[in-house]
């Protein structure tokens, strides 16, 4: 079956970049805004009932993906079609790439407030005040961290467990996402159990990262000295590794005071060089994207793996 999830992974990437982002028919999307709504009659009902709706939720996600999984062992075909479809239903490459682009034209074009907007359906980070240079670091900074998040953890995922991974660490992120303005329990919570969850996944996007830098003209040795000697300062474990690969392969600086519902964070400066503008937004687009089939290069390889690994 290895094989059959293999196939599944590669058919459900195609499907993702040949079908585009249909946001409004994407299965991801419509359980983003259930989620969003019950948690809100949560919330309202029984304000101390966050964490167990969150718990509950995501287990939810893994227990539909077991059921994928049984009924796709029926065949190899079945598999690799449930897979698949699993795949294209909860990948984000085609619609990072799309709100990155939008994000590079309006900034180019001093579309500001519109650059706002986009920014705000990435990132939970307050845009309000953000110049070309706050929103150009910011849209670096959220094209790399989503693309470990939505792109490359997912595909790992998959990899390792099949349908379960595949639902499960996408419900993870999208479950971040409700933490925005949520008492700090909650916020803690959920920042611990995607921290578990994007362990592995993001360290494997700063390598990629690293090997995707030569393809858009960046600079490889910079993404590996900029991983290496600035991530141990962010006080996120994974996102600081991905954020400064990015930072290091655009020779730009990312990172400084950050603005949250919350409150306000004074993050490390990630990188060396100068600061980011619409020019690199569009090259960390690309970079994403190379990054992005790198990592369905490698799930094929690591499901094979896998597969053969359990046969032994």
């Amino acid at each position: 079956m290895s094989a059959a999830r293999a196939i599944g992974l590669v058919l459900g990437v195609v499907a993702d970049g040949a079908i585009g982002d249909p946001r409004s028919r994407r299965p991801v999307t419509a359980f983003a805004r259930a989620a969003s709504a019950m948690d809100v009659k949560v919330r309202s009902k029984h304000p101390a009932a966050g964490l167990l709706w969150t718990g509950g939720l995501a287990g939810s996600a893994v227990l539909a993906g077991v059921l994928v999984e049984r009924a796709g062992r029926r065949s190899p075909v079945l598999q690799a079609t449930t897979t698949a479809v699993t795949t294209w239903a909860v990948l984000g490459a085609a619609g990072l790439a799309a709100s990155g682009t939008s994000l590079a034209r309006d900034l180019e074009e001093g579309e500001l407030e519109t650059a706002r907007g986009t920014l705000s359906t990435l990132d939970p980070r307050v845009a309000d005040d953000l110049g070309v240079i706050g929103l150009s670091r910011a849209s670096v900074e959220t094209l790399a961290e989503n693309t470990a998040d939505v792109v490359i953890a997912p595909l790992v995922w998959g990899a390792l467990a099949g349908a379960p991974g595949l639902l499960g660490s996408r419900a993870i992120s999208l479950l971040r996402g409700l933490g925005r303005g949520r008492p700090e329990r909650y916020r803690w919570f959920v920042a611990r159990l995607d921290e578990i969850v994007h362990l592995v996944p993001t360290r494997v996007a700063a390598g990629l990262t690293v090997l995707a830098a030569p393809v858009v003209g960046g600079s490889a040795g910079g993404a590996w000295r900029a991983w290496r000697r600035d991530t141990t300062a962010h006080p996120s474990p994974n996102a600081g590794r991905v954020e400064a690969a990015f930072a290091g392969a655009l020779e730009v600086r990312v990172g400084g005071r950050t603005v949250y519902p919350h409150g306000v964070e004074e993050l490390p400066v990630l990188g060396i060089g100068r600061n980011p503008d619409a020019g690199h937004v569009t090259r960390a687009v690309e970079l994403s994207r190379v990054a992005g089939w790198l990592g369905a290069i490698s799930s094929v390889v690591l499901a094979v793996l896998m597969g053969l690994w359990r046969r032994r």
